[in-house]
This record gives structure tokens, sequence and C-alpha cells, in this order.
């Protein structure tokens, strides 16, 4: 179990774009929160894929969470949730991953239609567009192209270094500190960084922070960081505020059984009341983390294109995975 509690440096690099970087957190909790997921491989309605994507709603903002794998997933997902995603003016995207950017072009030309606002600002994470050079040439990081693809319909990027509240009790994580050595993450490869060429840890890899009166939402594209890191990070920034709520990726899916047991013992630990493990959780992985933290049927389940949680009366799982 040693290997789980190693030390890691955090590769951080550019400053931050925006503002309110490194604030304390504010009074300001949101009220009324509802999160639901329109991208990953479980579906009732819609479309399954390897991917993710969440839409949050909080006090009558609207906010997307990474945008699926495939590109029209997420948008057709929708259209058959009834969903009108035109209002929704942001977007966050969790790391470079494919997986989580794939559908940022088709929603943002589609619903730009309608109106020009519609997904024009993308919320990264610094280390998102650093080079990742594949063994035989070329580049593994789509981020790079898209980059310019995406600014040349209006969008832009801010870029985060920091925890960053980006909307009245809505917080971004930036980058993550790594004190527990998790390695939560699949490909070998190497990235270039300020400080030169090293082992590609996804240092962009970057979580959602909602404050609510009930305590902390906290939404992962695939936790890369570690969801133990994760969640010693939003305690320390929090001041020990208690954790609702996990939902999305925590790619435990090919982790061991002592890793297993060790991560839900710190989810323990932290106090976390209802978790809907999405992407790629694992199935396996997601049930024993039920049994291990002592949660039950109804407040942890596997995530399901449609599934949702809403602020006071909990997980909405849908048919399949209820």
């Amino acid at each position: 179990m040693e290997k789980w509690f190693g030390v890691i440096g955090v590769l951080l690099g550019l400053a931050t774009m925006h503002p309110a970087a490194h604030a304390a957190p504010a009074d300001h909790q949101v009220q009324h929160l509802t999160v639901t997921l329109l991208s990953t491989m479980l579906a009732d309605d819609g479309i399954g894929e390897w991917g993710f994507a969440a839409l949050i709603a909080a006090d009558g903002e609207k906010l997307l969470v990474d945008t699926g794998a495939r590109p029209d997933t997420v948008l057709g997902n929708a259209a058959e949730l009834g969903i009108d995603l035109t209002p929704v003016h942001q977007v966050v995207l969790t790391h470079f991953h494919a997986d989580h950017v794939g559908g940022l072009m088709t929603l943002r030309k589609a619903l730009a239609v309608r109106d020009e606002a519609a997904l024009s600002t993308a919320h990264v994470a610094t280390g998102i567009f650093y080079s990742r050079p594949l063994a035989g040439g070329g580049e593994a990081n789509s981020m790079i192209a898209l980059r310019p693809s995406f600014e040349a319909t209006g969008g832009h990027f801010v870029e985060h270094d920091g925890m960053t509240e980006i909307m009245p009790g809505l917080w971004l994580s930036g980058p993550v500190p790594r004190p527990n050595l998790e390695r939560n993450w699949s490909r070998s490869g190497t990235v270039v960084t300020p400080a030169g060429e090293v082992e590609d840890t996804v240092p962009d890899d970057q979580s959602v922070i909602i404050d609510t009166p009930q305590g902390l939402v906290i939404i992962t594209g695939c936790g890369h960081a570690g969801i133990v890191n994760i969640l010693a990070a939003v305690d320390a920034k929090f001041s020990h505020r208690p954790v609702l709520a996990i939902i999305g990726g925590l790619h435990l899916f090919a982790a061991s059984d002592a890793q297993i047991e060790w991560t839900a013992e710190k989810m323990k630990n932290s106090g976390v009341r209802t978790l809907i493990g999405a992407h790629c959780t694992g199935l396996e992985s997601l049930y024993r983390l039920r049994t291990l933290i002592g949660l039950s049927r109804e407040t942890a389940v596997v995530g399901a294109v449609g599934a949702s949680f809403t602020l006071g009366t909990g997980i909405h799982p849908g048919r399949i995975a209820q």
C-alpha cells in the first residue's frame, strides 16, 4: 500500500488568464442545482460512448462540462432528452483527451447559428495546450489543432492555473497538487512543459466544485489527478466543508483491489455521501466503492446518459442504472 502515499511534483506553468484566480471561497452558495449526464458509456436514451459530458444548471445559469468523444453525441443526446443547449455560453474542458473535447466544434457551430455566444467561452487548465509528441513523430494532443479552429468561430479559451470561481458558488480546481501517487491515467507518453519534456501525468486535469448549503458537489471528467488528491485540494480550499456528491469519471476501471480499498477508505474519511460513477470509473470499481464507503443503491450508482443529480432530491438514475 505504500506506493499510494508517494509524493510527486505538480506540473504548473503558464500564468492564469482569469483575474479571480486564487481568491478565497466566496459567501455565495448555489441554492438550486441539477447535473445531467449527456455522454458516458451507459444509456437509457440517446447513445452511449467512451466519453464524458455533463450539463450543470445552477441558480438559473447553465454550464457544460466536457463535450463527449464523437462529434455528434452530446448534440444528439441533448436533443433526444429534450434539453436545449443554446443558452449555454460556457464550457469547462477537464483535460486534453479526445473523449472529452471531441464534440466541441460541432456544438459550437450548431448552437452559434441560434446564439453566437453559445459555447463561446471554454475554461481550461494550464497544460492543456502542451505538446504530447508521439514516439514515431506527430502530435498526440488534438487540442493544439482544435484551438485555432475554435477561436476562428469567435470562441475563446480562458486558462486557469489554480482554484477559481467562474460563476457564483461554482469553482474550477485548476491543476491539482498530487501529494498521493494515485497514477489514475492510462497513456504512457511524455509532455513538453516549460520545465522540459517529462512523463505525461495529465497535469491539466481539473474538476468542477459547486458549493451548496448541503455540501460540496464535485464533478470530474476522468479524475486523472486522483480523486483523493482532488478531495484533499478541495478540503484545503473550502475549510473542511462536507462532500455531498461526486459525479463523473474516477479512472479506476483497471485499478487493483488494493487501490480501490485505499481509495474507498479515503473517500469514506472525507464524508462522501453520494456517488455517480460514470465513464472511466468502471463497473466493478463503482460497486466495490459503494460497499466499502458504506453507500447504498440510492446513493451510489453507475452513471447513464440522462441520469441526473438534483440538490434536495438526490440521484435520478434512469431505468437501466436504478
